[in-house]
């Protein structure tokens, strides 16, 4: 698995952990200690060894593009959403916040507080490059805010990282494990499968994404009433990730996949238990602050592809915007939550751009 740039830097994140109850710290595991240099060597070897294997046995090459589209549309919403929550968190006065051209504009009368703006802005992206913004004053009070192209170059690399880990993540967990899943290219990723002569096989397994969702659990009648009888209206039952007991859950989800910026598998600081580490946007921020204030003493239920990995109790209001769970898992479990949970992340989409059958090399 791959660290990208971004989390590389000192992003230990210390969150309230979301275990049997929202208390305890945690601090999330960099998904490896590779650095760039022996990442490189390391994939240089796999695909060396992998292209023998295609040699002797043929098999087939898949090429997918990430979607730059989606992720400058995502870049810009958080950067908009980061503008107006320092904004209005300094108590600075503003007008015609907007998203125009692939980047913000607003208007800010106050010199201080356009200075107060920037500082915050350039503050928040210190030792991370991928979030650098540039300023410009528009003159009467206008300014605009974009992301340079350096920050921009290396979002798209983040991407490309994160969708590679994804896609290992998921290829293991359905059981392909002789692969070369490297980049090609800028915004294009290449998988090498020895042996596999039906692309179509893996390809279907990244055509549906993972659906993520966070939703309140209903304690007007147990599960298991529920499952026997007729649940609430707008509630369903749904079965747990590991110990498939029943859940009573609202069907409408207070956040999903598109409020989520980071996930990666992590320890408990107190227990060093395995957990899955989640960060949310800023929209998702706010929305998670929302919920938790409003249902303190309830349980909030954490749905993969409609299975519960985890109902923790809300025991206080969540305003950092970053979580840990733990459903008693393995390191390795902990790790295909948070990819699966990242895949449904993901800003836009994956294309398929070529796929072929490469047959074995005939022998002299």
């Amino acid at each position: 698995m791959t660290t990208p740039p971004r989390d590389r830097a000192t992003r230990l994140i210390v969150a309230l952990a979301m275990t049997s109850a929202i208390t305890a710290t945690a601090i999330a595991l960099p998904r490896a200690a590779l650095a760039d240099g022996p990442l490189d060597k390391m994939r240089a070897k796999v695909t060396a060894f992998i292209g023998d294997k295609m040699q002797t046995l043929g098999g087939s090459r898949i090429v997918y593009q990430v979607d730059s589209s989606g992720l400058r549309e995502s870049v810009v919403t958080d950067l908009r959403d980061d503008v107006y929550k320092t904004l209005h968190d300094g108590h600075v006065a503003f007008s015609n916040l907007a998203i125009r051209d692939g980047g913000v504009d607003v208007k800010i009368a106050d010199a201080k507080g356009r200075d107060q703006l920037a500082r915050k802005l350039a503050s928040a992206a210190d030792g991370l490059p991928s979030h650098a913004i540039a300023v410009t004053d528009g003159g009467d009070g206008a300014v605009r805010l974009a992301p340079t192209d350096a920050a921009s170059a290396a979002r798209l690399n983040d991407l490309v990282e994160d969708s590679i880990a994804m896609i290992e993540q998921r290829l293991k967990d359905s059981g392909v494990k002789l692969v070369s899943v490297v980049p090609d290219g800028t915004d294009r990723i290449r998988i090498v499968l020895p042996g596999v002569t039906d692309p179509e096989r893996v390809t279907a397994i990244f055509a549906r994404k993972v659906k993520v969702s966070f939703r309140l659990v209903d304690a007007s009648m147990s599960p298991e009433q529920a499952q026997s009888g007729t649940p609430p209206e707008g509630t369903e039952v749904l079965l747990g990730f590991k110990d498939k007991r029943p859940y009573l859950v609202a069907k409408d989800s207070a956040l999903d996949g598109d409020d989520i910026s980071y996930a990666a598998p992590g320890f408990a600081a107190g227990t060093k238990d395995p957990v899955a580490s989640f960060r949310f946007n800023g929209r998702g921020t706010r929305r998670l602050a929302h919920v938790t204030e409003e249902s303190v003493g309830r349980p909030f239920a954490i749905v993969l592809d409609d299975k519960v990995i985890s109902a923790p109790v809300i025991r206080e209001p969540i305003t950092g915007g970053s979580v840990q769970i733990s459903g008693n898992f393995t390191l390795e479990e902990a790790n295909s939550v948070a990819m699966l949970v990242r895949a449904g992340a993901l800003p836009g989409h994956l294309t398929l751009v070529d796929q072929q059958v490469i047959q074995p090399a005939t022998k002299p």
